[in-house]
């Protein structure tokens, strides 16, 4: 394998930027202030946070093993944790990130 050039380099730079802005302004290109929002932008808006979060979880418990092992029993008290205290505090960030920290915590030290 060789190694890259500077021209190659800097192209690749100029594409990377090139994609950035272009995802960047396109939604205000394609759907001007003046313009109402098309119905299937408004609908693909309100249905796919909740189905990307139910993605993330399928993935996040997709090797949970419940007869190896902790059982599961770290991800269910850690899921468990990040429900309660999210209908608590109603901070995502706190939630996500203190079920991080606990999950690590039972995994390195308890389990």
């Amino acid at each position: 394998m060789t190694p890259q050039t500077a021209l190659q380099l800097c192209i690749t730079i100029a594409i990377i930027a090139f994609a950035t802005i272009l995802t960047r302004a396109l939604p205000f290109l394609l759907f001007p202030v003046g313009k109402e929002t098309p119905a299937v932008v408004r609908y693909l808006g309100a249905v796919l946070p909740f189905a990307v979060i139910a993605m993330l979880v399928v993935y996040c418990f997709k090797n949970v093993s419940l007869f190896s092992g902790s059982h599961g029993l770290p991800e269910l008290i850690a899921s468990v944790f990040v429900i309660a205290v999210h209908k608590w505090r109603h901070n995502l960030l706190l939630s996500i990130a203190g079920g991080t920290v606990l999950y690590m915590i039972l995994v390195q030290i308890i389990f």
